[in-house]
Order: structure tokens, then sequence, then C-alpha cells
């Protein structure tokens, strides 16, 4: 069995993730301690206890997931369970490559924190409320999806494809009349759905370049570490343990696409017979399940699920 551990993105987000390992494990307590001195408040209480419309804003959802991620490797790892020993590659959904980079030692839990909610703050500032859009398209060739969006484009306009997340879904990204017209195309073109998505702002679109810059800034100013295990980059699908170049990809990744559907497939092509997706939800499991059967999937998020996979592992 070769594995690779995933970190869930932004979506994964509800109240009273993450309570149960805090309350079993001092050591995954102690990593939403670590958060909340790092940020200066207590996010824990807001993870815990909600409200859900609080916990979704992107500047608290953001640092929050990473939270629970690292409190379930915590967990595993106070059992002895040590991630270079067990695990092949790394690799997170959008902000979720942080919590990858946080768990292989890249940065500190506490740096991590910092650098999610200033990338929170960023891409929400990056475009007045709004202006930006995005849209889930589901069942359509990635070449049609490509075509609508050029189609879509009027004058400045930006209109991309942010995520392919796989199984027939990609998600697009950039002014809001330009996705809405877009969504239409595709429709046109034979999509089962498109479909508006209820985001804050047009994430992985190249109208977060002013948010690129200041991750850019921020990313300089924490201190780096080679990380124990390779990470799998969202925008190249290539891993590497090198710290500047993580570093330029994650920069990168502001405005690139998260090619998820790819970082599955590489995962297959490269060995990997077991994905396992650490922190809230199982969103990755699902889309995984639809990109490659041939792996097994199971999520960490409890302590239940801790204790399975340490009998697995």
């Amino acid at each position: 069995m070769t594995i690779a551990f995933t970190f869930p993105g932004q979506g994964s987000q509800s109240a009273g993730m993450g309570k149960d390992l805090a309350q079993a494990f001092p050591q995954a307590r102690q990593v939403f301690e670590e958060v909340d001195e790092a940020l200066g408040e207590k996010l824990s209480t807001l993870i815990f206890e909600g409200p859900d419309d609080k916990l979704i804003l992107t500047a608290n959802a953001q640092p929050a997931l990473m939270a629970v991620s690292l409190a379930a490797m915590r967990a595993l790892e106070s059992r002895g369970f040590l991630l270079k020993d067990k695990v092949a590659y790394v690799a997170g959904h959008s902000l979720g490559e942080y919590s990858a980079l946080a768990a292989a030692g890249f940065v500190s839990v506490g740096d991590a924190a910092r650098l999610l909610r200033i990338r929170g703050n960023a891409m929400q500032a990056a475009v007045a409320p709004g202006e930006g859009a995005m849209a889930a398209i589901i069942g359509l060739a990635q070449q049609d999806v490509e075509s609508a969006c050029l189609e879509a484009v009027q004058g400045e306009e930006v209109c991309q494809i942010a995520n392919d997340n796989g199984g027939g879904q990609l998600v697009i990204s950039g002014s809001k009349a330009a996705i809405e017209r877009a969504a239409a195309l595709c429709t046109e073109k034979g999509a089962k759905r498109a479909l508006m998505l209820q985001v804050s702002a047009p994430f992985h679109s190249a109208l977060m370049a002013p948010a690129a810059e200041i991750m850019r800034e921020a990313l300089a100013d924490v201190q780096r570490h080679v990380p124990s295990v390779p990470v799998v980059s969202n925008v190249s699908v290539e891993p590497t343990s090198d710290p500047d170049l993580i570093a330029q990809r994650l920069v990168e990744q502001v405005t690139g696409q998260v090619r998820w559907r790819e970082t599955v497939e590489w995962f297959g092509a490269n060995g990997i017979t077991s994905l396992y997706e650490i922190g809230a939800g199982k969103v990755l499991c699902g889309l995984a399940r639809r990109i490659n059967r041939d792996i097994a999937v199971s999520s960490i998020g409890t302590p239940a699920d801790v204790d399975a996979a340490l009998a697995a592992l």
C-alpha cells in the first residue's frame, strides 16, 4: 500500500468540526490553541460553536479548516504515526495546500494560520462586492467550457476555469457578467447543469492578481523549511520539496487553476493505492472515487477515524 494524504478546501467547513478531536486528544486541542494565539482571537470558539454564517466567511473558513486538518494530524502523531515514514506525497485543494504543507513541516501551524488569514482577507479585498462570480459546470467537456469562456468575454472582462474537480465538474471564475454569459453558453453546448455559486469573490482567476502579490510578500516573511514529504502542487501537478519553489507555486495558485482531477490521476500513475482525506468532511473522497476507482479512499476527521486509520496504516 502506497499512501498519499490530501487536505480539503473551502466548502468543507461546518460548525462543530474538530471538536471531538480536541476533546479526545490534548495534542489536537493544542493546535486550536496555537491558531487562536497566532490570530489573536478565539477562532476555536467559532469553529466549535458557529454560527455558520460567520464561519463561512473566507477569512475565517480558511484558517479554521487548516486547524481541523492539523488537529487530525496531531491526533495521529500522538499515537506514534510519522508522516515521513508512512506517506509518499501530500496535496491539498486550494487552501488545503497550506494544510498539507503545515502537516509536512514547511511552515508552523501558527504561520499557516496567519498566512491563511492574510490570504482570505486579500482574496476578499481584491474585487469589489458584486463584480466577480463563479459557476459550476457539470457534464461538459473541458474544451467546450474553455470555448464558452472565450466567447463570453467582452472588453477587459475575465472568464476562466478555476477548478477542475474531476467527475465532469469544472468551476469557472471571473467577471460577473462574463461568468453569467459563459454559464448560459455552457448550457447551450450541452452541460447537464450550470450553477452560479454563492461565493464572496472570483477565486483562482486573474482578478485575484492583487491578492497574489500580497501572498508573495507574506510568504517571503515566514520561516520556511524543507517538507518531510513532497507536496504535489495544485497549479503544476508536480511534486516538490524545494521551499522557494513551493512558495512560488502558492503565489501562482491564487490566480491559477486548481488541477485536482489531474492530481488524483497523477497519484494513480505514480503508484498511489490509497488516499486519505485529513480534516473536515469527505468532499475529496467523493471526487477521488469519481476520478480513479482503483485508489482506495478514506477520511480522518474524528477520533474513530483516527483509530481506524492507525489500525489500517
